[in-house]
């Protein structure tokens, strides 16, 4: 885009950060797409997910085809949902415009940039710092006991203290800018490797070798097949509902399109892959030894023996969980919140914001009732796989991977739809959302809430594309209808 043409867009109210990206700033990788993601996939959340799937009865075999279907799949959306970003250079606040209008746009992204990213950062930044509490206990005993008694709606002195240092670890990450970002993964990279790997290795010797891991099996489950399996992938794609949505934020940063879609897919299959092995060796070795499975990665870490191998452990999950956080949660709050108040916030004074307001909603009380976590979860699954499907149905199908950047950033534009609506994409949403989330309400439909992203997705994209044929098909009708009458 011409500096002038830039210059234009500043003195209507776009910021810098929601402009397409400068040639000069397109700066990742392969090797940063390789390693952004690492610290999404090992997580404690990850790996309670998988002891789910043998608490119901999955064996080793069925967990591991999973998790690496789910890895393909997740790729493939990722590459697919990023290609906008890699050759416009567009952020997702105002991608999703092409596709809901200019106000409409505003839907999805409260959806995602706002409401889940909000409650995913707070939610993410207690377990950061429950992480960062066992760490300073171990080096220093009395700091969990500062206080006494007291505590801050229920959160403990040393709680809070925790809390806010890994808050500001976030916020600092923030202003540091995303290509410090991008440094800072190819750095917990390696850390990553070794943390998960020895765990593997600690859980495996506890087991007594890898036989008996490999010959454990499930206790079996009920149900067809077919849906239970898929039910299972769907557990572990959930959790990247949110940042398959708003993967151009990041893709806008490449350097070429060949090198997000290389990077992405090698690392996150290549993580998978690790994942898999590692988290199948410490949840069947810790059941093996212990007779009960591990599956909160941080009771793996309080066995182990040496003040060191539980210090670098720790370290590496406060720091793999401030990644997922930046990347997943408080950079996509930060773009929609910048879009939606343009003259008041740019990038970096948004993000802050939204960083406070994780701070106002007490995330460490969502942890009180683990139930109302995952149902909140499966909300935002269900709501958020249909504008996934919506978004790539209008960008590959509708579009022909073509978007008018002048129409884009014009109040009047053809992406302006009508009074800034497109009603067809919002309709498509809230019918795909519905059809994700009934069978939590009906249980005859259940089956279709237990695969609620499959649900979503395709319902998105095959009711979008419909819709706009329709629309496409009378519009066409109307155009030869005027031509005949004038003809005549």
């Amino acid at each position: 885009m011409e500096s002038l043409k830039r210059d234009q867009l500043k003195d209507a109210g776009f910021s810098d950060d929601v402009l397409p990206t400068k040639d000069k700033d397109r700066t990742w990788n392969i090797g940063n797409f390789f390693t952004v993601w690492m610290g999404s996939v090992h997580n404690v959340p990850n790996y309670i997910a998988i002891g789910g799937l043998f608490a119901i009865g999955l064996s080793i075999g069925q967990v591991f085809a999973a998790i690496i279907t789910a890895a393909l799949i997740l790729a493939a959306v990722m590459v697919l949902n990023g290609h906008a970003g890699s050759k416009y250079g567009l952020p997702f606040a105002m991608l999703i415009r092409s596709s809901y209008g200019n106000k409409g746009a505003l839907f999805p992204g409260v959806i995602r940039g706002v409401i889940a990213a909000i409650m995913w950062f707070g939610f993410q930044t207690f377990a950061g710092s429950q992480a960062l509490s066992i760490l300073i206990g171990k080096l220093w005993p009395d700091y969990l006991t500062l206080g006494g008694d007291w505590n801050f709606f229920g959160l403990s002195l040393p709680g809070l203290i925790s809390f806010l240092i890994f808050w500001l670890f976030n916020v600092a990450l923030i202003y540091g800018g995303m290509n410090i970002l991008g440094k800072f993964t190819n750095i917990l990279s390696p850390l990553i490797y070794i943390v998960f790997g020895g765990m593997a290795i600690w859980a495996i010797n506890l087991a007594g070798g890898i036989g008996p891991i490999l010959s454990y099996t499930g206790s079996g489950f009920e149900g067809n097949s077919i849906l239970v399996f898929l039910a299972a992938v769907t557990a572990i794609i959930a959790a990247w509902a949110a940042p398959m949505v708003n993967v151009s934020d990041f893709t806008r940063l490449s350097r070429t399109h060949k090198e997000q879609a290389v990077g992405q897919t090698l690392g996150l299959v290549v993580t998978y892959l690790l994942f898999a092995v590692a988290s199948i060796s410490i949840i069947v070795g810790s059941e093996i030894a212990f007779g009960t499975p591990i599956w909160n990665v941080l009771d793996v870490v309080a066995r182990f023996d040496g003040t060191f191998a539980i210090a670098i452990s720790v370290l590496t999950l406060c720091l793999t969980t401030l990644s997922v956080n930046v990347t997943g949660n408080i950079v996509p709050a930060g773009y929609q919140i910048a879009s939606l108040f343009p003259k008041v916030f740019s990038f970096k004074s948004a993000a802050t914001v939204a960083a406070i307001i994780g701070i106002l909603i007490m995330p460490w009380k969502l942890m009180e009732n683990s139930t109302s976590i995952f149902t909140f979860l499966n909300i935002v699954a269900g709501l958020l796989a249909p504008i996934t499907g919506v978004m790539l149905a209008h960008y590959f199908i509708v579009s022909k991977k073509k978007i008018d950047i002048n129409e884009l950033y014009s109040k009047n534009g053809k992406y302006n739809y009508k009074n800034g609506y497109n009603v067809n994409a919002i309709v498509a949403t809230v019918i795909g959302a519905v059809l994700s989330l009934i069978g939590q309400f009906v249980p005859f439909l259940k089956p279709l809430y237990d695969i609620s992203w499959f649900v979503g997705i395709a319902s998105g994209i095959v009711i979008y594309t419909l819709l706009e044929l329709s629309r496409k098909k009378k519009s066409n009708s109307q155009a030869l209808n005027k031509f005949n009458r004038k003809g005549a």
